[in-house]
């Protein structure tokens, strides 16, 4: 503290001297008179028993007056020790003289400020263990948030045209043929779809909302394509972590679009009072297997080896054009042709109802060809064939035998 003070003091005074002494010197009238008054019994003391004479005289003690001799001598042996350090002595407007009389010269400094570095210590772990506890919270908080905004609904794009579907399934059947475990990891060619926007609904009010939200959607997408089309193309297939496996969708003027679409569309949903959405920046893809369709696979398989769908990597698989977007849930049962239980859809575009109606036939003809196919080869089965042939004869022979009885008895019948 005194370096510190003997490095400022010539500054100060240097500046401005007047004003630096007038305060030095009005400090120094605190330390001057209890100096003065310690002095006073020691002057006593040296100019015989003039003290004593006077304590006796206003009837003091003899043992009073000894003690007092012993405090004075005391101080006075003090005050004589600390002249003795003073070799020669100080100027009045030097920096010992000016150091000599601040109130602060004999203070000691780590016993003055002990205390505030403790206290300041344990405020700094007090404000870790509160940050500390601040993280905790928040990371809860965060997880509650995570729970109560579990998606359940989302608005599809849905996948229709045959060209796209038949060769996500060869690209399908071809890394089965290498790991069959991957089959449960497939999705079905019913069920593909581009997502648009994510969202929780809690009850039959929210879905209400958010149907009629879609609604409202359906006139900023018909305000923004102006009578024209947004084609799709889908071309290459890339992975999330290898975990999920998608067709990506070629960047053009069309993609642009379409996310214009999706961000309007949240922003509709978000005003509506629709916690919808996603942080991340919308990506459209068109998943075809997932690892998460199975814990099981889970289990077995923690990555998808890329080189299962090496020869697809760059593969064209077709054009979609937007028609139309669906209000799907992700829990309720799908449909018999394994798309999506769907609350309420939007249509674009003037031939919609064609389209409609086409998409409507394709999926019976398609389902009505599967069954098809299902019957070809249960009748390919040697012993199913034997069956029918083994009661097809039986009915014959019983048929016979009944008709022959009827002419032997003379029956109207026969």
């Amino acid at each position: 503290m005194q370096r510190l003070l003997r490095r400022l003091l010539p500054a100060l005074y240097s500046a401005r001297p007047a004003a630096a002494r007038d305060l030095l010197l009005s400090r120094r009238a605190v330390p001057a008179l209890s100096r003065l008054m310690a002095l006073r019994p020691a002057a006593g003391a040296e100019g015989g028993d003039g003290g004593g004479d006077l304590s006796r005289g206003a009837g003091a003690t003899a043992e009073h007056d000894g003690l007092e001799n012993v405090q004075q001598k005391k101080i006075f042996k003090e005050n004589k020790k600390r002249t003795q350090q003073r070799k020669e002595p100080c100027h009045a407007d030097s920096v010992e003289y000016l150091m000599a009389e601040m109130p602060f010269v004999d203070t000691d400094i780590e016993d003055e400020f002990v205390m505030h570095a403790t206290s300041e210590i344990n405020i700094k772990k007090k404000r870790k263990r509160t940050t500390g506890r601040e993280i905790e919270e928040g990371s809860e908080r965060k997880k509650k948030k995570k729970k109560q905004y579990q998606p359940n609904y989302f608005i599809s794009l849905p996948i229709t045209n045959p060209e796209i579907t038949g060769s996500i399934q060869a690209v399908q059947d071809a890394i089965i043929q290498k790991d069959q475990r991957l089959s449960k990891a497939m999705v079905h060619s019913g069920s593909l779809h581009v997502t648009m926007l994510v969202m929780h609904l809690s009850n039959e009010e929210e879905i209400s909302i958010a149907v009629g939200a879609l609604s409202d959607s359906k006139d900023f997408v018909e305000d923004r394509l102006k009578g024209k089309t947004v084609d799709l193309s889908f071309q290459g297939i890339d992975h999330f972590k290898n975990e999920v496996g998608f067709v990506k969708l070629a960047e053009n003027d069309h993609t642009t679009i379409l996310a214009e679409i999706a961000e309007t569309m949240k922003r509709i949903f978000q005003e509506k009072g629709i916690f919808a959405g996603e942080e991340r920046a919308f990506k459209p893809h068109l998943t075809f297997m997932k690892l998460s369709k199975s814990t099981q696979l889970r289990k077995q398989v923690k990555k998808i080896d890329s080189s299962l769908y090496e020869d697809f990597k760059s593969h064209y698989f077709g054009v979609e054009i937007l028609h139309r977007l669906d209000l799907c849930s992700m829990l309720k049962k799908k449909q018999p042709n394994g798309y999506y239980y769907c609350e309420s859809s939007i249509l674009f575009g003037k031939s919609h109802e064609a389209d409609l109606v086409k998409e409507a036939l394709h999926r019976e003809t398609q389902a009505l060809l599967s069954r098809l196919n299902q019957i070809k080869e249960l009748l390919s089965s040697p012993e199913v064939r034997m069956k029918i042939s083994k009661e097809l004869f039986e009915d014959r022979h019983n048929s016979n035998t009944k008709w022959k009885s009827c002419i032997d008895s003379g029956s109207p019948n026969a």
